[in-house]
């Protein structure tokens, strides 16, 4: 049997006791199952889904490899010579150190965890906050491990679903990690040689949404309490980003200076109450990469006195390998201990801060009542750009027909 829902509204209850149409066509139109055998309705067609997007962590030690292998063949992400062979050497050599990492931190990365969490809040308050384009459920499509992107995407062609937003979890865009996950939503349609039944749009950087600042904001005002009263003004707040190469930087990639506003915000938002720098972490090889360095900073400011230091990842909302091993123990731990710090300290990641879930939910809604397929700035390449997917990938969400 099935019985009307009172969250669908009067009207179509109306009709339905009038005779005006039959209970079947009750069903199909608002999207009821037949009760099941526990009596309670079966899960409704998602009408609007949510991709986020982001690189994803291996969450066990054997996941490790297969993630740097994915991660090194990636030629949105860098460029190697001789990819193809090169790509699986380094990733093989480079297992045993990361896999040690890894087990410092827990044995894996809590990254989807901490993603279905922000989902699942986000949702949930999306389903009140915007009634018509309800139910939504969000998938997770992480770059280098399960669950990747196209299976992500495939999932929601199955479901059914109407209106997909590919949803980057980077509040600031860069080509090597927002645009290497929609060149892959591209490069799966343009592989199956098919259009999407989806109409899917973009919400491709959010650097200075106001929740999002306010988010930082109160993160770097808790942890600054935790410092010894008297040493509270003089602690200097180190914005921690992942750096880019200088080649990726000078083809034009709009990353450091969306950081640079996201930290000109927060630091607003807290009225310049301290001392403050931008740095940069997780360089890896010879080439030259966009600086300082944060480890570099660390150390150049205990040399001129100042050892008093609060550590916040400005450019990442959940807790990885980047915040639970390079800062907390790399650069708080091990270099601070070297460098004879006063006090370091690093402000929590946004991980399950239900403001933080407000944020995202408020960025969908916003982004789903505008009716624009993507940001202007995404319609338009780097200057100097060197990979041919990046406009054709461009071309596909700004040609994307919403209504």
């Amino acid at each position: 049997s099935t019985t009307p829902d009172k969250t669908q509204g009067v009207s179509c209850a109306k009709r339905c006791w009038h005779g005006k149409h039959t209970w079947r066509t009750c069903v199909q139109n608002m999207n009821w199952k037949p009760q099941g055998q526990n009596g309670k309705h079966l899960q409704r067609k998602p009408k609007t889904g949510i991709l986020m997007l982001n690189m994803g962590g291996p969450e066990k030690l054997e996941d490790v490899h297969d993630f740097l292998l994915r991660l090194f063949l990636d030629t949105d992400l860098m460029k190697l010579p001789v990819q193809s062979k090169l790509g699986p050497f380094i990733a093989k050599r480079r297992t045993p150190k990361i896999q040690e990492q890894y087990s410092k931190i827990g044995g894996g990365s809590p990254i989807k965890r901490w993603t279905s969490m922000q989902g699942e809040g986000m949702v949930k308050l999306l389903d009140e906050m915007s009634p018509d384009t309800a139910p939504h459920k969000f998938y997770i499509g992480f770059r280098y491990v399960n669950p990747l992107t196209e299976e992500a995407i495939e999932e929601m062609e199955k479901d059914g679903v109407e209106r997909a937003v590919a949803f980057t979890q980077y509040p600031q865009y860069s080509c090597s990690t927002t645009g290497s996950s929609l060149n892959a939503i591209y490069r799966y349609y343009s592989n199956k040689g098919g259009r999407p039944n989806m109409r899917w749009s973009v919400i491709d950087r959010w650097p200075t949404h106001p929740l999002l600042v306010e988010c930082f904001a109160e993160h770097v005002l808790n942890e600054l309490q935790k410092f010894p009263e008297d040493k509270r003004d003089d602690v200097v707040i180190l914005f921690s980003a992942h750096s880019l190469p200088m080649a990726v930087v000078n083809r034009g990639d709009p990353y450091p200076q969306e950081v640079g506003a996201t930290v000109q915000r927060v630091m607003e938002r807290l009225g310049h109450c301290n001392p403050y720098r931008l740095v940069w972490q997780s360089r890896v090889g010879p080439m030259a990469w966009l600086g300082p360095q944060t480890d570099e900073v660390i150390k150049g400011l205990c040399e001129r006195g100042k050892k008093n230091l609060l550590l916040v990842p400005i450019a990442f909302t959940s807790d990885h390998i980047e915040t639970l091993h390079e800062l907390d123990i790399e650069y708080a731990q091990v270099l601070g201990e070297e460098c004879g710090v006063e006090n370091i300290r690093r402000a929590e990641s946004l991980n399950g801060n239900p403001l933080f879930m407000k944020a995202l939910a408020d960025l969908v809604q916003s982004h789903l009542k505008s009716n624009e397929p993507c940001s202007r700035q995404l319609t338009l390449r780097c200057p100097l750009c060197t990979n041919p997917t990046c406009g054709e990938t461009k071309a596909f969400f700004a040609g994307q027909k919403l209504r």
